[in-house]
């Protein structure tokens, strides 16, 4: 990566440091976040190395990119996100795979939403009873049935249909996804081989991975057709949960649709939990 990438990173990181969280009196500040005098007394580093760092003029070690992390006491996927901008493994190179509360509360607080949670591979982690309501998501015995971009590309979804735009943005979004997580996670030895895999298996793939295309949104809509032949058309939103390095896919339709009041006759025929964990078998 280019040394300017991660000091804008840094910069970024910086200015949105709420002060008070890190232990420094809010008061009297023209701009928000941490000064380059205060983030490098907190990491052991000087104003001025911190300028350079921010600046691309200076190339950092991994104590240097840890200190600034846990001096800014971010996250783990804004730490994750350092170390592989700086050119440095994860610390543990795996795909984390928990169900934070973050997470946990999206689900249960919608759960008039049909909602799945995904770790950064994409790997199903857990949803929600509204969207198993949907119908679509049949199980084939595979390896990597509940990785949402494997069954895009590898083994797509009978009951789940979408118009050629539409399908254009929904993979460039996996990709971009499988392709940040990567860059992240070097050493989870399972995502790697579902790469490779899935670039074996699906040309489409691979012609994207080779050559990926900008994210213009990260939504896209669909039509689930349930098992009764009836269906309905959703638009589905990646929503990113920091810290715990997941996203939420969440499910909705056009306000005052017929497709509106078909999701709440769905929606409210469903019955189980809100929050339903599933036998994720894929990276991480």
């Amino acid at each position: 990566m280019e040394r300017h990438e991660f000091g804008a990173a840094v910069r970024h990181l910086r200015e949105s440091t709420d002060p008070s969280g890190v232990g420094l009196p809010v008061g009297g500040r023209r701009v928000p976040g941490l000064r380059r005098e205060e983030l490098g007394e907190l990491a052991g580093m000087s104003a001025d190395y911190v300028r350079r760092l921010e600046q691309g003029r200076s190339h950092p070690s991994a104590g240097v990119v840890k200190a600034i992390a846990r001096a800014m006491r971010v996250g783990r996927a804004d730490y994750e996100r350092l170390s592989a901008l700086a050119g440095y493994a994860a610390a543990d190179g795996q795909v984390p795979t928990d169900l934070g509360p973050g997470a946990t509360r999206l689900l249960e607080r919608f759960s008039d939403t049909p909602m799945i949670v995904t770790d950064a591979a994409m790997n199903v982690v857990a949803v929600n009873s509204g969207f198993l309501a949907l119908e679509h998501w049949d199980l084939t015995g595979e390896r990597w049935e509940w990785n949402v971009a494997w069954r895009i590309f590898c083994h797509p979804f009978a009951a789940f249909q979408q118009s050629d735009a539409d399908a254009a943005d929904h993979e460039t979004i996996q990709v971009a996804q499988l392709r940040a997580a990567l860059l992240r996670y070097p050493g989870d030895a399972s995502l790697a081989a579902m790469v490779d895999e899935m670039r074996t298996r699906s040309r489409r793939f691979d012609t994207l991975w080779r050559a990926p295309r900008p994210v213009a949104a990260y939504e896209s809509s669909a039509t689930f057709t349930q098992s009764d032949g009836d269906s309905l058309t959703l638009v589905g939103n990646l929503i990113a949960i920091p810290g715990d390095d997941l996203a939420a896919v969440m499910l909705t339709a056009e306000p005052g649709s017929r497709d509106a009041a078909r999701l709440v006759e769905v929606v409210g025929a469903a019955d189980g939990r809100a929050v339903v964990k599933v036998g994720q078998t894929g990276p991480g």
